[in-house]
């Protein structure tokens, strides 16, 4: 995951404009400190900047945003994303399709589904993972832009008073640009072409009206999870797993221990599984999550703070929350983040999601009937992208660490949203 910031059909100087853009993109480089780059189309009306945390491909040929040239003009493209399944995408869209730049990035793959496709909903539900995009295309100067299906990659757009549509990782870029930005919806896609917002993703267990009745299977359950943690090891740089003690994050780390070995494009498969905690000083959930450590025999980091410290960093991490929500749960996880960073880490797992989708809230145990338990979840699902995922995201991108979490993978969510509530 990066940072992601397009201007689409601004007015006035392109160099005064290009300046500007340069400047915002600035804002959300803890986002992507590694590299930033520019696009801006022959008109000088439209804009892409990137900033750019090298994961998949961490060469210059992953570099964003990527071009594809053609004689009526160029297709540009940028992403926010870890795209799990890119290679089975390449394989069965893009046979014998070579890469922009013969880049080994998953988000390489989007612009060429774009060209060979054109904006279709294919391309979004064709994709495995997490995502925030835009396609800039210069021969009919239209645009398209689309969002994961939970969320996971926060992605706000707006209107400036002269017309042009932004779009941004961070509201923070968008707040002195825009007269009005707000939150663009998970699994959607809003094409210029129609003008349209239109919702791409559309599993079953989203119709509220429609209450499963699918028995629990535990081995099915079981094995998708487990693929959904394996597919998540994907990554060409230093991983580990944050570890609460708690039932989900042991879970996550308990899976991505016992199948290291067999994730074919992990980072490194030889050592022992990394895993992080923090807390105030004897905390029980220190106490457990060194256990759960101890057990699983992951190289354990355990670290401290005191009460004082989490208030000292109240302003900063409002700052890259971009809310006053979630803030309890957010102090521990950005005071971690700082000290993964230092260790050499750049991407974690964590059990987010498992609370919202298996009703792991006490108040759950007060729902009327299995059918207001399972709307109930819904409803959770569906807005955490608001809260816990937004923390979960922000939190450690406020020092280029990028969270990925399990429970919220796709396949997996269709597999535990169909079960009979009532089991």
């Amino acid at each position: 995951m990066c940072g992601i910031l397009a201007a689409l059909g601004l007015t006035g100087d392109p160099e005064k404009n290009r300046r500007l853009i340069l400047r915002c993109s600035k804002l959300q480089r803890h986002r992507g400190p590694d590299a930033n780059s520019i696009y801006q189309s022959k008109d000088g009306k439209n804009f892409l900047a990137f900033e750019r945390l090298q994961i998949i491909d961490p060469s210059d040929s992953g570099r964003q945003p990527f071009t594809i040239e053609t004689p009526e003009g160029d297709i540009t493209w940028q992403l926010n994303s870890e795209i799990y399944n890119h290679e089975d995408v390449q394989q069965q869209y893009l046979p014998g399709v070579s890469m922009v730049r013969d880049s080994k990035s998953d988000s390489a793959k989007p612009g060429h589904l774009y060209e060979k496709y054109g904006d279709d909903d294919k391309i979004w539900n064709a994709l495995d993972g997490t995502f925030a995009c835009v396609i800039y295309d210069e021969r009919t100067q239209q645009f398209c832009a689309a969002r994961d299906p939970i969320g996971i990659c926060p992605m706000y757009w707006g209107k400036d008073a002269n017309g042009a549509t932004w779009f941004a990782s961070e509201m923070k870029v968008l707040q002195h640009q825009c007269v009005s930005f707000e939150i663009f919806p998970p699994g959607h896609c809003y094409r210029s072409r129609t003008g349209k917002l239109e919702r791409y993703f559309k599993p079953d267990w989203l119709m509220s009206d429609q209450i499963p009745s699918q028995p629990a299977d535990l081995p099915a359950i079981k094995q998708s999870f487990i693929n959904a943690v394996v597919k998540r090891l994907m990554s060409d740089a230093p991983l580990g797993v944050l570890l609460s003690g708690g039932l989900d994050s042991s879970l996550v780390a308990s899976v991505a221990v016992r199948h290291l070995k067999e994730a074919k494009n992990a980072f490194d498969r030889t050592h022992p599984l990394h895993t992080f905690s923090i807390g105030i000083q004897g905390a029980p959930d220190l106490l457990a999550a060194r256990e759960v450590a101890h057990q699983l025999g992951t190289t354990h980091h355990e670290f401290h703070f005191t009460v004082e410290e989490g208030i000292d960093a109240l302003y900063d991490l409002v700052y890259h929350l971009e809310s006053y929500e979630q803030i309890r749960a957010a102090v521990p996880m950005y005071l971690l983040s700082r000290k993964i960073k230092a260790l050499g880490f750049k991407v974690v797992m964590s059990g987010e999601g498992a609370d919202e989708i298996f009703g792991g809230y006490l108040y759950f145990h007060k729902a009327p009937s299995p059918a207001e338990f399972h709307r109930e979840t819904i409803r959770k699902v569906e807005r955490l992208h608001v809260w816990d995922v937004a923390r979960a995201n922000k939190a450690p991108f406020a020092f280029g660490i990028e969270p990925r979490v399990p429970f919220l993978d796709k396949a997996f969510l269709q597999t535990s949203m169909s079960i009979d509530p009532q089991d």
